[in-house]
């Protein structure tokens, strides 16, 4: 049997350790965020509302895009949600759904279809671009 290095069990351990799409998490104000970019957007929300420009603003709500239902085999299928990054409350009591993404998945697509079919809210997909945030 061979034996590891100390070197490869760090290149190891440092491989699974890394998100999927190489975010890291970090934390601010007691709250992990999935991303740099996502605590800034966070950091943003907070000077907003403290200068009187939004409402409030909430992390991670939920939105049930899709029922549980039994099919026509007797096959049970969960709920489909879609948990998005914020949720802001704008001064004209208008709501706005905001999803920080660096990338679209396959499965983002999707939700953010049925996201739109079912909600009136505004949803709004930003990324971290040369120092600022901008709309996707």
């Amino acid at each position: 049997m061979q034996r590891m290095t100390a070197r490869q069990y760090r290149q190891m351990r440092k491989r699974r350790n890394r998100s999927k799409y190489g975010n890291r998490k970090v934390e601010i104000d007691g709250l992990t965020f999935d991303s740099k970019a996502e605590a800034l957007y966070y950091s943003e929300l907070k000077l907003r509302q403290r200068a009187g420009e939004i409402q409030s603003f909430k992390l991670q709500p939920r939105y049930r895009l899709l029922e549980g239902f039994t099919d026509k085999h007797g096959k049970k299928h969960r709920p489909i949600d879609y948990v998005a990054d914020f949720e802001i409350l704008h001064n004209d009591n208008t709501f706005e759904v905001v999803d920080v993404k660096g990338m679209q998945t396959q499965v983002f697509r999707i939700k953010e279809k049925l996201f739109c079919n079912k909600y009136p809210y505004k949803l709004t997909l930003v990324k971290w671009e040369k120092g600022r945030f901008v709309e996707v």
